[in-house]
């Protein structure tokens, strides 16, 4: 009993950090969705978001400039997608696809350029632990919730703020509306292309967040390829949660519980390879069994036009 009233800790304290760029990501998503958006780009964004923000902090010295570069990176790629699927008209898994491919390919280019070689980037500023007093003395929870660093303690401000303004506020409503009957909003007299890309932005936005924590949170540098799906766990989290930044939220602490207690545990029963397998045997059966259920936004991947 002593042994695994000891393992609380570490295991919530993995959960927490596995789970952060998914939780960001996810609630995110929701965003662009719920306007009818359908975004699979999240994989490239994330990706591009993470090598941008270690390397605008590797050359400034500044995590937060980092953060800049990040957040940059996230929203150009989201207004891509955005040009593409609301303006052009695109295919919306097209798209996300020709986004996820892109952010797949720049990096490598990119370090061979800057760098003169490809795989992994030079030690990047990272961002440090802050311990909240009082809150982190807080048995076995304490130091898992409250001794973390500081993109952890934006994604907790972030989902009751992702709640209010998609269900308490005026935009959350009309970006909603437009997702379920963008014909009643353009009579409303609201744009729903306007409305869209706000929408996208909004995921580009948050995707950035998730993947500077992969690089200058988990790590301290980019690696090729470092989000290894987890732009698509974050999709079918999203899915799972229905749509919903509080159901997105639970959904991805179930994923990122997954993967700490397959890092944890797994590797001393089963080779490490099924062990990293879980998270991804989690994703496919999450959706088979959701997927099916849950009730999309009504007007998602359509493209509108006016008449």
């Amino acid at each position: 009993m002593a042994d695994f009233v000891g393992q609380i800790t570490p295991l919530l304290s993995g959960t927490i950090s596995n789970a952060t760029p998914l939780i960001l990501t996810a609630v995110g998503a929701v965003f662009s969705e719920r306007s009818g958006v359908m975004n699979i780009g999240l994989e490239g964004m994330m990706l591009i978001s993470a090598f941008a923000g270690a390397v605008g902090g590797y050359f400034a010295g500044s995590v937060w400039v980092g953060l800049l570069f990040a957040l940059l990176a996230g929203l150009v790629f989201a207004l891509i997608h955005a040009l593409m699927c609301v303006t052009f008209e695109a295919d919306q898994i097209i798209s996300g696809t020709a986004i996820n491919l892109l952010a797949l390919a720049a990096p490598g280019f990119i370090m061979l350029i800057i760098f003169g070689h490809k795989g992994t980037t030079p030690t990047v500023p990272n961002f440090n632990n802050l311990s909240i007093p009082l809150l982190s003395r807080i048995p076995f929870v304490g130091p898992a919730l409250f001794d973390q660093d500081a993109i952890v303690y934006i994604m907790y401000l972030l989902i009751p703020l992702a709640y209010f303004v998609l269900f308490k506020t005026s935009f959350g409503l009309r970006l909603r509306a437009t997702g379920e009957s963008p014909e009643s909003v353009d009579v409303a007299g609201i744009s729903v292309s306007r409305m869209r890309y706000y929408g996208v932005a909004i995921s580009g936005l948050m995707a950035g967040l998730g993947g500077l924590y992969l690089s200058t949170g988990l790590l301290s540098a980019f690696t090729e390829n470092m989000t290894g799906g987890r732009g698509f766990i974050a999709l079918a989290a999203m899915i799972f949660g229905r749509w919903h930044p509080i159901g997105a939220t639970l959904a991805a602490l179930l994923f990122g519980f997954a993967e700490a207690v397959a890092t944890r545990y797994g590797q001393g029963f089963v080779p490490v390879e099924f062990s990293q397998m879980i998270p991804y045997v989690l994703t496919i059966l999450v959706l088979a069994g959701v997927g099916g259920r849950a009730i999309p936004p009504a007007a998602i991947g359509r493209p509108y036009r006016k008449e």
